[in-house]
């Protein structure tokens, strides 16, 4: 398979074959009964981290390959072939969402604690940001954490938290000082007392990855828990941010790429009015712009991930392609379904999961009208 795109190196589209390679034999198979279940096996992840596909944003030194944003950019849409955006998102939630916070601030006992199983799959990954009154608005969380002797004790509410469930590490941002921005990460393993799920949600869509609503109920942690640096943890967690929507934008093109490929073979052997669907010029026509479109977001994500590899500022490039190129996903997703006519509205059908599965994108890692204010306060 090869991804069209003018920042494939051969070293990418290495990897994005052996990911497309992966998704095909390990998940794709097996996706419905993962839906079933609301989580994805254990044994999965850590066939990943076995071929070394967690550790493409690890410095060499710490035992990865060193790479850039381009790197994760390959991955995440070659994740997204697989069609089940749940897996895709529980994947990427541990690669490029939480742990980059342990590789980026972690002293070296930390690193050297948590940083193995995090590479071969062994210790899942979740980032505690969200709360029930604090989404996109990070600077209004409210979890508090309070020094006590040589630790700290953390109560409050997190939500929609991927990985929440079943993973073994949490990486919590609280408030640590009364200043507007005055928050600092913490590393909470799943097993810290007074550390819980409340509740496993149950979701329109990303069926078989598990998110939660976690409490801190008088939670200690030690001073060794402190990721990074003391009240600079809105900086921090803002610094991945454009990493994290990048690779969101990227598993929507990887599937919805998949759902035109998918459509297209439909529509090809759909009988209809004495031919085939796409015998249309409307169906096909439309179908053409769909392609289009999605030619067009990749494109400007791997513009925005060369930026940011080349040194480059790109949040007003990455926050313009995660508004918008999302919004043109669901656009995509949209007129697949309703090519494959009555079919694509039974539960049975791939593209009635997918149309699904793509909802959350211009919400999830900050919503279309945020991106938008971001990208207006850097053009006008």
């Amino acid at each position: 398979m090869n991804n069209r795109n003018v920042y494939m190196t051969d070293e990418l589209q290495a990897i994005y074959d052996q990911t497309v390679g992966f998704v095909a034999k390990e998940v794709t198979p097996f996706g419905d009964a993962w839906e079933q279940d609301g989580k994805v096996p254990r044994s999965v992840l850590q066939k990943m981290g076995e071929l070394g596909m967690f550790s493409l944003r690890v410095p060499e030194e710490h035992g990865g390959l060193g790479m850039g944003m381009l790197a994760s950019a390959t991955f995440s849409e070659a994740l997204g072939a697989s069609t089940y955006a749940g897996f895709d998102v529980t994947v990427l939630v541990h690669t490029d969402m939480s742990s980059p916070h342990l590789v980026n601030g972690g002293t070296d006992a930390q690193l050297a604690q948590w940083l193995p199983g995090v590479l071969d799959g062994t210790t899942v990954v979740s980032i505690g940001v969200s709360e029930p009154d604090a989404g996109s608005d990070v600077a209004g969380v409210r979890t508090k954490a309070v020094k006590d002797g040589d630790g700290w004790r953390i109560n409050g509410t997190k939500t929609f938290i991927t990985n929440a469930v079943y993973g073994d590490l949490t990486i919590v941002l609280a408030r640590t000082s009364d200043e507007k921005y005055g928050l600092s990460t913490f590393l909470v393993p799943a097993d810290t007392e007074g550390f819980s799920v409340a509740k496993k949600l149950d979701k329109h869509g990303w069926r078989c990855s598990d998110t939660a609503e976690l409490v801190l109920d008088d939670v200690w942690v030690s001073d060794d828990q402190l990721l990074g640096t003391i009240h600079r943890g809105f900086y921090e967690t803002m610094r991945n941010f454009q990493n994290e929507r990048m690779v969101l934008v990227g598993m929507g093109v990887g599937s919805a790429q998949a759902a035109i490929d998918l459509t297209n073979k439909y529509c090809q052997e759909r009988a209809a009015f004495g031919g085939h669907l796409f015998d249309l010029g409307a169906i096909r026509q439309r179908m053409a712009m769909n392609q289009a479109k999605i030619d067009a977001v990749r494109a400007s994500m791997y513009h925005a991930a060369w930026l940011s590899d080349s040194g480059q500022d790109n949040v007003k490039e990455m926050s313009g392609v995660k508004a918008w190129g999302c919004e043109a996903i669901n656009q995509v997703m949209y007129d697949c379904l309703q090519f494959h006519g009555g079919m694509g509205y039974m539960r049975e059908s791939t593209i009635e999961r997918m149309y699904r599965d793509a909802r959350i994108l211009p919400i999830g890692g900050g919503a279309t009208e945020v991106m938008l204010e971001e990208v207006a306060k850097r053009s006008y």
